[in-house]
């Protein structure tokens, strides 16, 4: 019975000493600063998993292994070798991670904090989003109808004005007219991408990054490869009608999904571009105005008949 006692009151002191007083001594800001890594590492994680920056960064923590062993165990030579590549570590995983960190940074860089929106101007950018994206998909439905290859960018908070440059300024209203006779196969802008930025159609024509994946479909072209490239190094959204079938894709945050039509492509259009998520007040709003208008028109019908 003693020995079961004297048992219960170490394992009592084990568990206050190395439990309990640890967790006193945590204050808001140890909790705040705690969640911010976790929130950075999570963010570094997502960067990785799906670029050659996870082998990169395997390879480094082997390098890391086999300095540690080499310490430990007192070798020399390794020593020697890996206390050297310690004084250039910082710059060559910089230069390894290059691509990856630029796209980070732009990421992060292109993301707004501040969006407060007055009502009005709420309802007027739904009005407008909405006539939109029913010319975007009205032209993309007929071009994947006749199989017309086609490539569309919409661009968000990341500029792309380096891609802009490489095509051919335009500066028009989205019309399903303008985006069907720039994709005719015999139209000399059909070949490149169209860029669309704060509702207008910029340019034609544009050249786009190709993608270093090595995991993508290889039934998929240039054009895939393309959209798929520009959204690996920024926010935007990139449509894609297939010369060959047809079919029409979306190509966001490096990933590609497939086989849209007219109602699914709209209603994706809408999830991305924010139309779906407004304010429920500026909905109501809009709503209001769009009944006053039907009541107007229909008593100027009404007035015109008498």
């Amino acid at each position: 019975m003693f020995g079961a006692g004297t048992t219960l009151a170490t394992a009592k002191e084990f568990f206050f000493t190395y439990f309990l007083e640890p967790v006193k001594q945590i204050w808001i800001k140890d909790i705040i600063d705690i969640l911010l890594l976790s929130l950075v590492l999570f963010f570094v994680y997502r960067l990785i998993r799906d670029s050659r920056a996870w082998k990169l960064l395997l390879g480094v923590g082997i390098i890391v292994l086999m300095a540690g062993i080499s310490s430990i165990f007192d070798m020399s030579a390794l020593s020697f070798v890996f206390g050297n590549i310690q004084q250039l570590g910082v710059l060559a995983i910089l230069i390894l991670f290059q691509p990856e960190l630029r796209t980070a940074l732009e990421k992060v860089g292109g993301t707004s904090i501040t969006g407060i929106k007055s009502i009005s101007a709420e309802s007027r950018e739904l009005a407008s989003k909405s006539a939109q994206i029913e010319a975007i998909c009205t032209a993309v439905n007929d071009l994947s109808r006749d199989k017309v290859g086609a490539l569309i960018v919409i661009e968000k908070s990341t500029k792309l004005g380096d891609f802009i440059k490489s095509g051919v300024y335009i500066d028009a209203a989205i019309s399903p007219y303008i985006l069907r006779n720039i994709f005719f196969d015999k139209a000399p802008l059909h070949d490149g991408a169209v860029i669309i930025r704060d509702g207008r159609i910029c340019a034609a024509g544009c050249f786009l990054p190709l993608s270093t994946k090595n995991d993508i479909n290889k039934d998929l072209g240039t054009r895939h490869r393309a959209a798929i490239g520009l959204t690996e190094i920024s926010d935007a959204i990139v449509i894609v009608v297939s010369e060959e079938t047809g079919i029409v894709s979306i190509a966001s945050e490096g990933n590609l999904q497939r086989n849209y039509n007219y109602s699914t492509l709209k209603q994706e259009l809408n999830s991305f571009m924010s139309v779906a998520g407004i304010s429920d007040t500026a909905r109501h709003a809009m709503e209001k105005t769009h009944k006053k208008d039907k009541k107007s028109k229909k008593k100027d019908a009404a007035d015109s008949e008498q």
